[in-house]
């Protein structure tokens, strides 16, 4: 009769662990199980939940329509969308103070959206068009400060020129259009010479468009003289005698 081989120390533990915490072993693996399972589900559910509420933004025409995805897909990418399509559509219609209303909603529901500072552009451009000139500059000054390292920091400063234009600050103007020249000018190719050889963004030919309609700096006058005074005397051109003649030259005779 051959002889059973023998157990090692190893696999008699593993026996005695199991036997020991077979439950709690199994319950752990069957809450991994569940939780495997529950995230497959929940990317299936929000992958099939993103893709039916694109398909509803898709066929919004109405203001109703874009309230009825806002309302049934919070937090979608075509929820978020919707806000801002309907915005479009408002302005469209001259509806600039409801568009700015649907502006406001999007960005206190999506506060990390990539869109906020368009939509903060957005609403500027509405309060231009309501004549609330001051209100927009304030959006502008604040987007061009907070996302500088964005298209829409040097888009909210060039935005700035027209108004600050038409209130007669050009001289604020003038900083902005070099602000725009300082900041973004892209690096070029640098040559043998290492001259500064940077080629233009479209923001700095725009900036150097604005800056050739600004009229020049103004010089400062002269004074004008004080009230009373003498004008200064000219004097008289001095004459002077004229030369005697050499000795032993002869002396011209008078004419007969």
């Amino acid at each position: 009769m051959p002889n059973a081989p023998p157990t090692t120390d190893a696999t008699v533990e593993a026996r005695v662990l199991w036997l020991r915490y077979q439950k709690e072993i199994a319950a752990a693996l069957t809450v991994i199980l569940l939780a495997i399972i529950g995230l497959t589900g929940y990317h299936f559910y929000t992958n099939w939940r993103n893709s039916t509420a694109s398909e509803v933004l898709g066929n919004a025409k109405t203001e109703h329509d874009y309230e009825d995805v806002i309302s049934r897909y919070p937090g979608t990418p075509a929820g978020a969308s919707a806000y801002l399509l309907w915005a479009l559509k408002q302005r469209d219609e001259k509806k600039f103070t409801e568009a700015n209303a649907t502006l406001q909603k999007f960005i206190e529901a999506n506060p990390d959206h990539d869109f906020l500072p368009t939509a903060r552009l957005a609403m500027a451009a509405n309060l231009e068009s309501m004549g609330k000139d001051d209100e927009a500059l304030s959006i502008y000054q604040l987007v061009a400060s907070k996302y500088v390292n964005t298209y829409n920091g040097p888009l909210a400063l060039i935005s700035q020129v027209p108004l600050l234009k038409s209130k007669n600050r050009i001289e604020d103007a003038r900083r902005v259009c070099e602000e725009i020249l300082t900041k973004y000018r892209m690096p070029g190719q640098q040559t043998e010479a290492s001259r500064d050889n940077r080629m233009e963004t479209v923001w700095v030919g725009e900036a150097m468009r604005q800056l050739r309609s600004l009229k020049p700096p103004e010089q400062p006058k002269p004074q004008p003289a004080a009230a009373g005074a003498p004008p200064p005397v000219i004097a008289a051109p001095t004459v002077l005698p004229a030369a005697p003649p050499p000795a032993g030259a002869p002396t011209p005779k008078k004419p007969n």
